[in-house]
């Protein structure tokens, strides 16, 4: 336990910043199964729309500095090339 009324304050600052990363965190990967669960299904126009709809969750995300903005590039991207590969399976 902190000796000093700054740090004890500090601490429990922290414990509430911490507590709202986590949610923040979880409603990050929230969105993406979203998402990857309709790409899983194979309907383009479903993924499409949960893509749409996450996406600004997942910009969000990295505004607030949760995750770094390359991590949320490259979920967009991950994400967006299996969208549009299942147009291309399916034809195959």
């Amino acid at each position: 336990m902190a000796n000093i009324k700054s740090a004890a304050k500090r601490a429990k600052q922290a414990t509430k910043q911490r507590a709202h990363n986590m949610a923040q965190r979880t409603e990050l990967r929230t969105a993406i199964k979203k998402i990857v669960v309709a790409v899983a299904k194979g309907d383009k126009a479903a993924a499409e729309a949960a893509y749409q709809a996450n996406v600004g969750t997942i910009d969000s995300i990295a505004d607030k500095k949760i995750i770094h903005k390359n991590k949320a590039a490259r979920h967009k991207s991950r994400l967006t090339k299996a969208i549009k590969a299942i147009g291309v399976s399916a034809a195959a």
